[in-house]
């Protein structure tokens, strides 16, 4: 790699005819405003590819010089291009799975709510399981939990578990819970509650571990069904900019690790996947990547393992986050620790066992007192096991102790963080918090100024795979209810530059993979994002309207956003995307999308699938050609819980 990154240089600055016929480009980009990550060279007009690396990046003339004859040259006419996104923190599977089933996070009543699960239901053979959903109590009014008695009798055939958004908190209806064995004679269970109505009755609603009271009872995904959830899933991201993602463990037991390494490792076989993953499971498990010998980022370019995430706590939006101080509106709770935090001994344990073994370790830290903790036990590890290149995570670092931010560098811990849950939780999360501790929420700017390594991502399903939503949110912090035009709590704002640098710089440190990608440098990996506007010229406030044009993958165009005018020059036609997309939902012709609203070809479907449509005004689904069990339609929307 240090010859080809010396020879290219040389080649730049000397003519570089003997390197021109050496070396040939396969792919060429012109007149565009390639932002590099490069401190050497910020920005250049034009970007060389050669199969899956760069080649150089330069001037248009100069890296004209360098196509091949039969490289594809397309003219970006002026648009702005960077890094492929990496998010830093994503559960693949289940955002791909939210796509495919009920679409309840906009819902804005608890009529509404019920509505949309009564049709779902009615679209589904029975027995079929309803799960997913994405719903969220605070965009009702008023902003009351629901309970089973509002949709057991628009689901009696259907067990039904749905998440609220932060995936800390589900409603489950009578029939789930007759599966699972649960009655006013189930007793909680550590690390979990059960809410209950004054006669002791359950209402539903299970809060973090009392929701494996009804997993456990729960069927997995099918084969189809995970093919289908991953094929939504690269969809997805390819349409937002993402090249790279790094796929956290859902729980803390997590037993589907193995059964979701295998589907990557299908797709990967197959030469199908569009996206890198690194993938991180249970950090209770840690003997088992130990006892084989792998370390902290085994694997290939495209798929690694040898991270492990465990929980401290759960969320804010679940009365879950483990606070210093009770809840200003609930004044005697404060949040609850985790199950892994509450036996500190074994936690600390798996932690100094794993970090001796070579492998990273990542831990869900929300509240203030669960980041404290986190960051003790780290230390206590550091301290322990000696000088490393460990790169300890802390996930979300949400309410965040003012002084805990100058802790972070020292002791090299990055901090893993989505913006965009800062304009949608700061809706409501004065109330829990009070004035005082939202100042130090999501606090990017305090956190940087203490030089503390960001790397952003989406925590999808919880929040759009949506980056450029991540860069809008942390420049600008204006809520989605739009009550803060200036900003919620905005002295934690960060600039735009600084978003970009956390998306991608940050994201490929926080994996161990800075030296391959993260900035546009003769001999990283190619991945691009082309922006359909120029995010560092225009006011902040309008990157909310800003769309991915083409993304560009292992130094392949994967996806162009259909309607737009990229002229190819001096070659062929546009390369063919894998994915590309209609400019407008067909469900709502009024709404722009950024991804394939629904499937509405038969062969848009996943091998094994057919097309039933519901009717005109229902949403259109690929079927189980076999025995009818509808799976779902890609449709606008996120769904998930955050983990």
């Amino acid at each position: 790699m240090r010859r080809l990154i010396f020879c290219t240089v040389a080649f730049l600055l000397a003519g570089g005819a003997d390197l021109a016929r050496a070396q040939t480009a396969t792919l060429v980009l012109l007149n565009g405003k390639i932002w590099t990550e490069n401190p050497g060279l910020p920005e250049a007009e034009a970007i060389a590819i050669e199969g899956p690396r760069i080649l150089a990046v330069g001037s248009s003339a100069s890296m004209r010089k360098l196509a091949g004859p039969n490289a594809r040259i397309i003219d970006l006419q002026g648009r702005r291009a960077l890094p492929g996104f990496n998010d830093s923190h994503v559960h693949f599977l289940a955002g791909g799975s939210s796509l495919l089933g009920v679409q309840l996070g906009d819902a804005k009543s608890a009529a509404e709510f019920r509505r949309r699960l009564g049709d779902y239901a009615k679209s589904l053979r029975e027995g079929t399981w309803i799960r997913d959903g994405n719903w969220d109590h605070q965009r009702w009014n008023p902003a009351a939990l629901p309970t089973h008695q509002l949709i057991d009798d628009v689901t009696p055939h259907n067990p039904v578990m749905v998440w609220r958004v932060d995936g800390h908190m589900v409603l489950v209806n009578a029939y789930a819970m007759k599966l699972a064995g649960i009655d006013r004679t189930t007793k909680d269970v550590p690390g979990g509650e059960i809410l209950r109505d004054r006669d002791g009755n359950p209402t539903g609603i299970l809060k973090d571990e009392a929701t494996a009271l009804v997993e456990r009872v729960m069927p997995s995904l099918s084969p189809q069904e995970l093919d289908a959830a991953m094929t939504a899933a690269m969809h997805e991201a390819a349409s937002h900019g993402v090249t790279s993602v790094q796929n956290m463990a859902d729980t803390p037991t997590d037993q589907n690790t193995a059964r979701k390494f295998r589907e990557f490792q299908k797709f990967a076989r197959a030469g199908s996947l569009t996206v890198r993953l690194y993938d991180a499971g249970p950090l209770r498990d840690w003997k088992n990547p130990a006892g084989v010998g792998v370390q902290a980022a085994f694997g290939s370019a495209l798929l690694r393992t040898g991270n492990l995430k465990s929980f401290a706590d759960g969320a804010l939006g679940s009365g879950t986050a483990w606070m210093d101080a009770p809840f200003s509106d609930q004044p005697g709770k404060s949040g609850l620790a985790s199950t892994d935090l509450m036996d500190a001994t074994r936690m600390y344990a798996n932690i100094q066992g794993a970090d001796q073994a070579g492998l990273q370790i990542s831990l869900h830290a929300i509240g203030d007192r669960a980041i404290h903790a986190v960051l003790d036990l780290f230390e206590r590890a550091e301290r322990q096991n000696g000088a490393a290149d460990r790169r300890f995570r802390i996930e979300h670092v949400q309410h965040l102790r003012p002084d805990d931010a100058a802790r972070f560098a020292p002791l090299g811990v990055i901090a893993s963080m989505q913006p965009y849950h800062a304009i949608d939780d700061g809706r409501w999360a004065e109330r829990p918090l009070g004035p005082q501790r939202i100042k130090s929420s999501y606090a990017w700017r305090l956190l940087l100024d203490h030089g503390a390594v960001l790397a952003f991502g989406s925590d999808w399903p919880v929040a759009p795979l949506d980056p450029l939503m991540g860069i809008y949110a942390a420049a600008t912090r204006r809520t989605l209810d739009g009550k803060n035009p200036q900003g919620w709590v905005p002295e934690q704002r960060i600039t735009v530059a600084e978003a970009v640098h956390a998306y991608t710089v940050g994201s490929a440190f926080a994996e161990h993979q800075e030296a391959i990608k993260g900035s546009l440098e003769p001999g990283k990996l190619a991945d691009l994002v082309v922006l359909s506007d120029d995010i560092f010229q225009i006011e902040p406030t309008r990157i909310e309207n800003v769309r991915v044009h083409m993304t560009i993958f292992d130094g392949a165009v994967i996806y162009r956003r259909e309607g737009t005018g990229a002229t190819n020059s001096g070659a062929t036609d546009l390369p063919t995307a894998v994915f590309t997309d209609p400019p407008t939902d067909p469900v709502n012709p009024a709404r722009a999308v950024g991804h394939r609203p629904c499937v509405q070809q038969p062969q848009d479907c996943p091998a094994g699938y057919g097309v039933a449509l519901a009717g005109s005004a229902a949403p259109c689904r690929c079927t189980l050609a076999a025995d009818g069990n509808t799976v779902g339609g890609i449709r606008p929307g996120t769904s998930g819980r955050r983990l």
